[in-house]
């Protein structure tokens, strides 16, 4: 094989699970409007986490990994994990008790303009440019198109959009917390991400027979909506973008985040027939527009070596390579991303 071949061939390959990736997560707010109709929220929560882990525990066996030691490292993990995963999946999941899952995919989609406004606040070395606070306001313009503000919200179900845009919050506050606290850590994405990922399913484990009753029977189709959710959305979704961060880099890998909320509408219109307005693909357009403004990279300084855009707004130098793959992780499981520690989301 030739070398031109060779190369054609692997940027196939990475398309080719790009949009994997994008069709899984993309599908995954439709997985969880399927098995909360069988299970409590808590429970579609718990069984996501679990089948999630059992693939990543599966994958560090085979590739010989052991789970970070040290007490410090897995207080972090464990504040990380109820923020990247046991929180936003159980909102998500309650959200979409009463929201349609093409809202709850749209909501999911606002992350990054959470990250911006958050990043200015909290990492005070990431200092906004024109472009990017035009972005933010571009975003929540288009947030406020998909809500229909200007008919005063109505047909809206509050409880279940301010859930779903609260899980798409919690996803940069941990970016943020993990930038913080874990960044530089010897461990490899792996191997901190099935240690995140099983304290998060431990939590869930403790709450969800606090506020749910078991089961009397198992429905067949919601339960294996969960188990897709977890195996595919949630373990798989990770492994593919670990392998497409290693190869074509963080800030391609993560425009699989653009193209989520777009899969997840045609998934609930077409599969599920919940309706559409002409509000909600403007709004997630202009959404999705603003996002990639508040994402657009600054000009490279002199005394800096170029830089690449972080989920969350801040921006990361190459030679962070750990800090740069705990980040990049998080985006997103991203049903959802999803950044080490990672939301799995993006969803």
């Amino acid at each position: 094989m030739t070398t031109a071949t060779l190369l054609r061939t692997r940027c196939l390959d990475w398309r080719l699970r790009f949009a994997a990736l994008a069709l899984i997560w993309g599908f995954s707010f439709l997985l969880i409007k399927v098995g909360t109709d069988g299970y409590a929220p808590f429970q579609v929560a718990f069984g996501r986490l679990l089948f999630g882990t059992l693939v990543l525990a599966a994958a560090m066996v085979a590739k010989r990994e052991r789970l970070p030691r040290g007490a410090r490292i897995w207080g972090h993990l464990a504040v990380a994990a109820f923020l990247l995963n046991a929180l936003p999946f159980s909102l998500f999941a309650y959200a979409e008790l009463t929201i349609p899952s093409t809202l709850a995919g749209i909501c999911n989609a606002t992350s990054p303009l959470w990250g911006m406004a958050l990043s200015v606040v909290a990492l005070s070395e990431d200092r906004p440019t024109r472009v990017r606070v035009a972005g933010l306001g571009i975003g929540f313009l288009g947030v406020l198109t998909v809500l229909g503000a200007w008919q005063g919200f109505h047909g809206l179900d509050a409880g279940g959009t301010a859930m779903a845009l609260l899980a798409s919050l919690s996803y940069p506050i941990g970016w943020i917390y993990v930038r913080r606290t874990l960044a530089g850590s010897s461990h490899s994405h792996l191997s901190m991400t099935g240690a995140q990922l099983l304290l998060a399913t431990l939590q869930l484990a403790l709450v969800t027979p606090l506020f749910t009753s078991a089961p009397t029977h198992f429905a067949g189709v919601p339960l294996l909506a969960i188990a897709a959710l977890g195996t595919l959305g949630t373990g798989l979704a990770l492994l593919i973008q670990y392998g497409l961060v290693a190869e074509v880099g963080p800030t391609t890998a993560q425009m699989v985040t653009y193209f989520i909320p777009v899969i997840a509408t045609a998934a609930g219109v077409a599969i599920l027939g919940e309706s559409l307005s002409w509000s909600t693909p403007v709004g997630a357009a202009i959404v999705l527009a603003g996002a990639a403004l508040t994402q657009a990279k600054r000009a490279p300084r002199a005394d800096n070596a170029p830089r690449t855009p972080h989920p969350a707004g801040r921006t990361t130098r190459p030679t962070e390579p750990a800090d740069r793959a705990m980040r990049t992780s998080a985006v997103t499981d991203r049903a959802t991303r999803s950044p080490t520690p990672t939301s799995a989301s993006a969803d």
